[in-house]
C-alpha cells in the first residue's frame, strides 16, 4: 500500500537506533487488515521518538496497526511534545519538526497512514502567542500552525485533527490565548487556514468526554456548535472523539458516534482509545460500534503498551508492559474474523 502522509507531519528523518531486546513475537494477525476488510480505513496507534527506539514496540506497530499519530509526549519521561504549537514554533518564526519527522518517516517506510493530531490546542498557551495578545497578532495565531505544517506537504494529507479541548461541557471554547481576544471566531480562522494550506486534507475537530449521546457536552456542546459552524461555511469534515474510557463505559460509544455523525460532518473517528482494565468486551464493543456507524472511518489506540500509556496505572492498552498481547487484542481479531 502506498503510504499517505498527513498535513502536519513533515519529511523524512532518521529513526532512533533500536536496542537489542528479547521478548514475545509481534501479534500474528493485524487488526488493521481485518478492520479494513470490513470497509474501514485503519486501526491505528501512536508513537514518539522514544517508543520508536524500542524494537518490540515497532514490531507490534508494524504487525498489528496501519495508522500512526505523533503522540503528545509531554513530560521528561516521554520526551518533548511533537506537533503542538509550543513545540513546533517555540519562538516566533523559528520552527522545528524533528520529533514528528521521525514518526512520519517510520510510518511512510512501513506503509502506514499518518493522522495529524490537534496542532491548535487550548492548553498550554504557546509562549509565542501568549506574549502578544493584540487582535492582529491573535488573528494570525490560530492560522500559523496550519499554514506552516499543512502547506509544507500539500496534497499528501489524510486527516488532520485540528482542535482539542474545544468545548467544556456546554460552554463556548474555554479561555485561551486565542479565544480571550477573538472569541469563538478563532475556530473559523484555524479551519479556513488549514483548508487553504491543503485543500485535500480532512479537517477534524477533536474533543474528550464525547462518550455518550446523553452527555450535554456532546449534544448542546459539540453537535450544536458544529451544526452552527457548518451552516456558516466553516470547513469541518469530521469529529474525533478521544474515548478515554473507564471500565465498562463502552456501551455508549455507538450512540455517541451516531449523534456526532448526525451533526452533518462527512465522517467521524475514535482518536485516542484507551480503556481502564482493557477488558476484552469493552474493546470489542468499541470496535463494533465503529463498524456499525457508516461515517466512522477508523480507530486510533492511545498507546502500544501499558507502560507507555499516560494511564499506566489503569493498564488500558492492548499489550502489557512485557509486550504481551492481551485478551482484548485476540478478542478484536476474533470479532473481525
Amino acid at each position: 500500500m502506498k503510504a499517505t502522509t498527513i498535513a502536519c507531519l513533515l519529511g523524512p528523518a532518521g529513526i532512533l537506533a533500536a536496542p537489542a531486546v528479547v521478548g514475545r513475537a509481534a501479534p500474528s494477525q493485524s487488526i488493521n487488515d481485518l478492520f479494513k476488510a470490513k470497509g474501514k480505513l485503519y486501526y491505528g496507534n501512536i508513537a514518539d521518538p522514544q517508543s520508536l527506539g524500542n524494537s518490540q514496540t515497532t514490531d507490534i506497530l508494524k504487525a498489528g496497526f496501519g495508522q500512526l499519530t505523533a503522540e503528545n509526549s509531554r513530560g521528561a519521561a516521554n520526551g518533548p511534545p511533537q506537533v503542538k504549537w509550543d513545540a513546533t514554533e517555540p519562538s516566533r518564526g523559528s520552527f522545528s519538526f524533528s520529533g514528528s519527522d521521525q514518526v512520519a518517516n517510520f510510518a511512510t517506510s512501513n506503509g502506514m497512514l499518518i493522522r495529524g493530531h490537534t496542532p491548535a490546542l487550548a492548553l498550554p498557551d504557546p509562549a509565542v502567542g501568549a506574549a502578544d495578545q493584540r487582535p492582529c497578532r491573535a488573528h494570525d495565531g490560530p492560522a500559523r500552525p496550519h499554514q506552516r505544517c499543512c502547506g509544507t506537504v500539500q496534497g499528501q494529507s489524510l486527516r488532520l485533527g485540528r482542535r482539542q479541548r474545544n468545548l467544556q461541557r456546554r460552554r463556548l471554547p474555554p479561555p485561551s490565548v486565542w479565544s480571550n481576544v477573538l472569541g469563538e471566531d478563532f475556530v473559523r480562522i484555524a479551519f479556513e487556514a488549514a483548508r487553504a494550506a491543503d485543500p485535500a486534507a480532512k479537517l477534524y475537530i477533536n474533543d474528550y468526554n464525547l462518550d455518550s449521546a446523553s452527555y450535554a457536552k456532546l449534544t448542546n456542546g459539540m453537535v450544536a456548535h458544529v451544526k452552527k459552524w457548518l451552516a456558516a461555511g466553516v470547513p469541518i469534515d469530521g469529529i474525533g472523539t478521544q474515548s478515554h474510557l473507564g471500565a465498562g463505559a463502552s456501551s455508549g460509544t455507538q450512540g455517541a458516534l451516531e449523534a456526532l455523525a448526525g451533526s452533518g460532518v462527512s465522517e467521524v473517528a475514535i482518536t485516542e482509545l484507551d480503556i481502564a482494565g482493557a477488558a476484552a468486551n469493552d474493546y470489542v464493543a468499541v470496535t463494533n460500534a465503529c463498524l456499525a456507524v457508516e461515517k466512522c472511518v477508523g480507530i486510533t489506540v492511545w498507546g502500544v503498551t501499558d507502560t507507555q500509556s499516560w494511564r499506566s496505572d489503569e493498564n488500558p492498552t492492548l499489550f502489557d508492559g512485557s509486550y504481551n498481547e492481551k485478551a482484548a487484542y485476540g478478542a478484536i481479531v476474533q470479532a473481525l474474523s
